[in-house]
Formats: structure tokens, sequence, C-alpha cells
């Protein structure tokens, strides 16, 4: 049986007394989350949703969130989670891109949503968690009491079936869906359930979002299939997740490099009961000794696991083991269990030891491709190995190094930017001849993006007016934190923007 729903099953049956799930005051037990499950799945099923559908999830991190997942699962069809943080008109092309059939959202969203409705033919069905006024949308509560009782029967799927469709920003300039599948999330569960030997005892605190795979899957979910615990926090908030961490005693938590920054600026934060956290998943940055030594302080008692991992691998794909976080500081480790990692050269062969070159996976947890883009999925997969654009080296030992990002990707507090994406919205603009954008440094975000932009003769517009032209088209952390006016971009014999040189220029 490969459809991941089935461990709900397992553990309803196994540990059907304990805590599955929390946020906030909810608690759910196994047994309790089984039964919502079953619930969801036949109100979704008496909606006409089946195999192969999309469900778009647009929430906070929410109990609601997970059910519907597993709900989804168990009747064959898939969620997209959606990033909070976009803009409409982004949630828009997502929606049309995806064919998505229905879409579940709160009341924050909700009006945004029906903005876009009468562009969205194929989104069906409406939800809503609070109580809906308007007769277009359906009530989350309303729907699980009108099937409450009910059982659905776990359709049984193939290993590639489509579990998840998550769009990431990669490196184009629209988003890509990246379809993972039953087997990608198994998988991709038992590896971290080796690496971080996670038993029913193990509870996870899920403080970054849900639509990241670092929220749900690092460990997240592979926590749930060991039979442990997740507690959510709706929103991150540094002194929200110092007290639910003395409050609940998890024994885990993923996060991001500016997450773990906002946790060490706390002003009490040595003074902080953290004894019960094992270990802190991160990556994203090199981990250099003073901030290993300051997170030591904070945390006395857990491994900091330095990670690499993409949305296009569930995440996770080499982990810093605790007996080497320091003589092997600044590596993201060896690879987990069934996960190959290598380093090719620009003819996609292998390189020595120690050789720089492009940083390739292969392995059951790597996707099987991004949604209707055929050329992208060639690109990107390639004679068995997954390509990353990534640039890296491996020691004679195995462990990795990563030397640089994805070509021009910026990563503004644990979230992708993709430059050509904000090029294209500032094309948009008729008064914008050329426009480059690259990553300026942040104390807070770790880098933010700044553009380049040549106007066309005579024009009047300014970098603030342009700056607001963004605005109503890009999520606020996409839009240019300072743009530039030039007279030229400096351009390589063949044409291309050296955005070397303009990350050089930044002061």
């Amino acid at each position: 049986m490969f459809n991941f729903a089935s461990v709900l099953d397992r553990n309803a049956h196994r540990y059907a007394d304990k805590i599955a799930l929390s946020e906030g005051d909810r608690e759910l037990t196994y047994a309790e989350l089984g039964a919502r499950v079953n619930t969801l799945s036949a109100a979704l099923r008496d909606l006409g949703i089946s195999s192969g559908d999309i469900v778009a999830v647009l929430l906070y991190n929410r109990v609601e969130f997970i059910e519907t997942m597993l709900a989804a699962s168990r009747i064959g069809a898939a969620i997209l989670p959606l990033n909070y943080r976009l803009s409409p008109a982004e949630w828009q092309y997502i929606l049309e891109h995806s064919n998505a059939v229905a879409i579940l959202t709160e009341a924050e969203f909700a009006a945004g949503i029906d903005e876009l409705a009468p562009t969205l033919p194929k989104v069906r069905h409406k939800v809503t968690l609070d109580a809906a006024g308007d007769p277009s949308w359906l009530e989350y509560n309303a729907l699980l009491r009108r099937h409450c009782g009910l059982t659905t029967p776990l359709v049984d799927v193939e290993p590639d079936a489509l579990q998840r469709l998550m769009y990431t920003s990669g490196t184009t300039s629209r988003p890509k869906g990246v379809m993972i599948t039953h087997q990608n999330v198994i998988w991709k569960n038992l590896a971290h359930i080796l690496e971080f030997s996670l038993t029913a005892e193990d509870h996870t605190l899920v403080c970054g979002p849900l639509y990241h795979v670092g929220g749900m899957d690092l460990p997240g979910l592979a926590t749930f299939h060991a039979g442990g615990r997740l507690s959510l926090i709706r929103r991150f908030d540094a002194a929200a997740v110092v007290d639910a961490i003395e409050k609940l005693r998890p024994t885990n938590v993923w996060l991001a490099p500016s997450m773990m920054n906002a946790l060490l600026q706390l002003p009490d934060i040595l003074d902080r009961d953290t004894s019960s956290i094992r270990f802190i998943t991160g990556g994203g940055e090199k981990m250099p000794i003073p901030l290993l030594d300051r997170i030591a302080g904070a945390f006395p008692d857990a491994w900091f696991a330095d990670a690499y991992g993409l949305t296009e691998t569930v995440s996770g794909d080499t982990i810093n083991d605790a007996d080497h976080m320091r003589s092997k500081v600044g590596s993201v480790g060896r690879a987990v269990a069934h996960v190959r990692i290598a380093i090719f050269d620009e003819h996609d062969g292998p390189v020595p030891a120690g050789m720089l070159g492009e940083i390739v996976i292969r392995g059951p947890k790597v996707m099987t491709g991004y949604w209707r883009d055929e050329r992208a999925t060639r690109d990107a997969l390639r004679n068995g190995w997954f390509h990353t654009g990534d640039l890296g080296r491996l020691d004679e030992d195995g462990y990795l190094y990563i030397e640089d990002r994805k070509k021009d990707m910026i990563v503004s507090g644990g979230e992708n930017i993709a430059t050509p994406e904000v090029e294209r919205v500032l094309y948009e603009n008729p008064d914008v001849v050329e426009a480059a954008v690259v990553g300026m440094p942040h104390a807070r975000w770790g880098e933010v993006p700044m553009a380049f932009v040549v106007l066309r003769a005579g024009s009047a517009l300014d970098a603030e007016g342009l700056k607001d032209f963004c605005r109503t088209r890009l999520a606020k952390y996409k839009v240019p934190a300072a743009i530039e006016c030039v007279e030229s971009l400096p351009r390589t014999p063949s044409g291309k923007v050296l955005k070397r040189i303009l990350r050089e220029s930044i002061s």
C-alpha cells in the first residue's frame, strides 16, 4: 500500500489515545484525527473530488491543513499548498496552471480568492474555516457535521501517484509545480526516521509554514509517520516558539536561518528552558563556529543538524551528524539513506573529491518532474540524476559543502525569490527598458531583492514609483527593497547581464 494516508490508519490503531496533532489549545489523538479525516474524505468524495484531482490549501498552520492533506490522499487526490505571502495575481497563476478543482482557505484570504473566482472556472468548490455568509462558500465544519461518522475506503495508489503539488520559484519567471508522489514522501520519511532515530516518543514543533518543505517535511511528516506528535504554531513568532518549547516540551524543531536569528536575539533566550530539544534542523547558510556557539548556548542539549535539500527532493537530502557538527563545520553532511549525491562537471561527468561542480541527486525521494512543463523536467532530470543547479564539492569522507546557491536565486528569510520573476514584473512597466535583480545583504532577512533599472528616455518614473508598481503585482517580500536607475546594464559579449558585477557594486 503506497498511499501515505495508510500511515494514519496504522497509527490510529496502534496509538489511538496518543496526541497526534495540536494547535494552540486544540489537541487531537490519533483516533480522533482518523475519524475526522475519514469524515472529511467522505465530504470531498461527495463534492465529486476523486483520484487525480488537485485541492488547493491556503491556510496558516492549522489542524485543518494536515487533515485536508490526509483526506485528499485517502481518496487519491493531491493537495496544492499555497504560499499565503503571495499576491492574488500569483495565486491566480498557480491555481490556473495546476487545474485545481477546489480550495480551502480562511477569512483573511477569502476576499482575494473571490476576486479571482471569475477567472478560475475549474475551481468548482470554495471552502472556508469560518462561518460562510456567502452561499458560494462551503463551511468546513458544516461539511464534517453532514458526514459525521462516515468512513471512506483507502484508495490504493501507484507509487508515482501525485500526493502533493508544491510550487517553487526556481530560477524562472513563473513558479514551477513540483510533482511530489506518495513514494517520494514515504521514502523521505523513512530516511529521516533513520537519520534522526525518530520514534513515537518524538514531538516536532512546526513553526515554519506548512506550505514549505521545511515546515512540512524537515522532519515534520516523518515524526507523524513514526507515531509521534506534531504541534503547530499558526505563524512564526520567536517569543511564541520559546514559550511553546517550555510548555509543550517538543524534542525537535526546524528553523530557517532568519528564524534561528530571531530566537537568538530574544533578550532572555539564555535563561529559557530548552532542554527538551534534542535536535534542531537547519540549513541555507554556511554555519560558522561563533554561530554554533551561540546556538549551543541557547539550546545546550541539542544537536544542530545542518542540512541540504530542495522542494524537488522533499527536503533533507544530506544531514550533518552530531559527531561531526564541529569537525565538519561548514558541511551540510552526508547523503541520507537511499539517496546518492554526486558532483558533476559541465559535461555531466563526475569529478574527484574536493573538486567544485554541480550537485546532482538520485533516489526514490526525487520528484517525478515539473507539472505541465516537459522542457523543465528534461533539463532537470537527465540520465537518472536530478541536476540541482547548485555548486558544491564532496570531501573524501562524502561530506557535502555548498559553494553557491542556484544561479541568481535570492533566499530571503528562508523564502526563495527567483530574480526573473521580479524582473518580469518590472518589464511590465512601459517606462522600463531593461531590468536586472540581484540579492542585497540584509541584517534580518539574510538578503533582499535589489533592482537595477534602465528607464526610457524622458521618463519621470522614480524608484518609489516602481516599488509601488511592484507592490500591486508581487508578494511583499519579493518587492525590491532598493531600486537604482542606471544608464546601462553590464553585459557579456553574447549579451547576458553580468549580475556578478551588479552584486559587487552594492556597498
